[in-house]
């Protein structure tokens, strides 16, 4: 018997993956290499994962760690652009699937597969981001979306499919919510969420505590900066993966960090999101005050729109495209005096900036002050407004002039 052309498929344990892998086995005669990708999301081991694709038919389960490439090569870059994506959320599963493509990718050329598959439906981001992603890495290799081609329509027709064909299910009922999560946060869809009126049950959440039972006492913490990304907390060193995963804490029991929005897909869909992300609100927050102090002003007002390209460009799943390397060129060329300290203060679901500084300053108080020791040249301010104004006056005149 001739042996059989291989796919690697992304593989998260779930109903929809687990059946993947039979449907691969079966439908289009492949033999299947599993891949899981530890990003810091919540499960219960990842060793019980793979050994659930094994026995469900895959002739190989890789389980990688992703967490430190996760954070030192993405968001670093997410940090640096303040990735809010329509200048909301921060950007959480768009980050997460361009560092699982490009081990997916490299486990394939490994294994010389052809093809490669994922899990994801027809009415979201995520198969877009994984097939863009794919594409720009390696665009001989072929895509297999399994949900996108079988016939069943609902959940309890999949889980039927399952029991029919031995593959072993994670539940036997309908999930009240849809979630995705890494280190960065959690994205939470579906269920009673589905109705823009209803207000978010409070067990959608785990990151956070309710701001109603947070402390009543507020929290401060500094936030170190370099070169636009933390390096410490409260002066002491640290690696970015553990400030976020501090800051997470931080924020989380004094209830920062949830945010509740009508999110405009890439498919055209407008659809309801609650997303928990204490360390990252946290973050970007303290890093665009910092910014404040630290850029002139028309850097700092050419970056915002800089900052909404990159995270579209992101959020549409063109990580590796050649625009958003070209954005990374001017943003990195932004944060190399990006460098100081922020104080935060958190208080029952608040956030707010009420100190910073930092070596490369643009704040001078000379120039800033009304008290004594003001070096503003107020004279010359007549000057300036005549001239600033002159195009804008001489319009008004002329219109003036003819309205007879």
């Amino acid at each position: 018997m001739a042996e059989r052309e291989k796919v690697v498929l992304a593989y998260s344990g779930g109903l929809d993956t687990s059946i993947c892998i039979k449907w691969l086995m079966d439908e289009h005669n492949l033999d299947v290499i599993a891949v899981v990708g530890e990003v810091g999301q919540e499960h219960e081991g990842l060793e019980a994962i793979k050994q659930k694709a094994l026995r469900t038919g895959a002739i190989e389960c890789y389980v990688v760690d992703m967490r430190e490439e996760f954070v030192n090569e993405y968001l670093t870059d997410a940090c640096r652009a303040n990735a809010l994506y329509e200048n909301k959320y921060p950007l959480l599963s768009a980050l997460s699937r361009p560092v699982i493509t490009k081990h997916l990718v490299e486990i394939a050329h490994k294994h010389g597969a052809k093809y490669i598959a994922h899990g994801c439906t027809g009415k979201g981001n995520d198969q877009v981001r994984f097939e863009t992603s794919i594409m720009l890495l390696d665009p001989s290799i072929k895509i297999i979306a399994p949900v996108r081609e079988w016939p069943f329509k609902t959940r309890p027709e999949e889980i039927e499919w399952a029991a029919a064909h031995g593959v072993e299910v994670p539940v036997t009922n309908k999930k009240p919510y849809s979630i995705d999560d890494n280190l960065w946060g959690r994205a939470i869809e579906c269920g009673v969420l589905e109705d823009p009126m209803n207000e978010p049950p409070e067990d959608i959440y785990t990151m956070t505590t309710s701001p109603e039972a947070a402390p009543d006492q507020d929290e401060y913490v500094e936030v170190d900066f370099k070169e636009g990304i933390p390096c410490g907390i409260n002066g002491t060193p640290m690696a970015y993966i553990d400030i976020i995963y501090k800051l997470n804490d931080i924020a989380g029991r004094n209830g920062y960090g949830r945010l509740d929005m009508i999110e405009n897909r890439l498919v055209g869909v407008k659809s309801r999101e609650c997303y928990e992300q204490p360390g990252a609100l946290a973050i970007i927050t303290a890093h665009k005050a910092l910014e404040d102090m630290c850029l002139e002003r028309e850097v700092l007002h050419y970056k915002l729109g800089v900052e909404h390209k990159w995270a579209e460009v992101v959020y549409y799943g063109s990580w590796f495209a050649p625009l958003k390397a070209a954005l990374d060129g001017f943003i990195n060329e932004t944060q190399k005096h990006v460098t100081g300290t922020v104080r935060l203060k958190f208080y029952k679901g608040n956030c707010t900036v009420v100190g910073r500084r930092s070596p490369y300053s643009l704040y001078n108080y000379a120039l800033a002050t009304y008290d004594k020791g003001d070096e503003f040249n107020h004279e010359a301010s007549a000057g300036f407004i005549e001239l600033f104004a002159l195009s804008a006056k001489t319009w008004a005149q002329n219109r003036l002039d003819n309205q007879n």
